[in-house]
């Protein structure tokens, strides 16, 4: 019975838009019906929230990997290479100052 509640829930509702309140609110609710015992109402809350925490994680890699193309595309230079090019031109100022004291 929990499984079959399980797969409409999650096939019903966006998990990942599920707050805590609310998954703890429908797992009371079906208790409360007499749907499920106690345990079951806490097994499927703990389920929901493992699967609603799962799903909006898939959903950050996926907007992580898109902004990642998009920044491509658009050619941007990022700060990390910045700043590595900040530090190779130092260095080249820190020879070339240490070559004009040799002469």
């Amino acid at each position: 019975m929990i499984e079959l509640i399980k797969k409409a829930m999650l096939t019903g509702l966006g998990v990942a838009s599920l707050t805590k309140e609310k998954i703890e609110e429908i797992g009371r609710d079906f208790v409360e019906q007499g749907k499920l015992s106690q345990q079951e109402g806490e097994k499927l809350v703990e389920d929901l929230l493992a699967k609603a925490e799962e799903s909006k994680q898939e959903i950050k890699k996926q907007i992580e990997e898109r902004i990642e193309e998009i920044l491509k595309k658009m050619n941007l230079v990022r700060m990390s290479d910045l700043d590595e090019l900040k530090s190779q031109i130092k260095e080249l100022q820190d020879s070339c100052s240490g070559d004009e004291k040799k002469r």
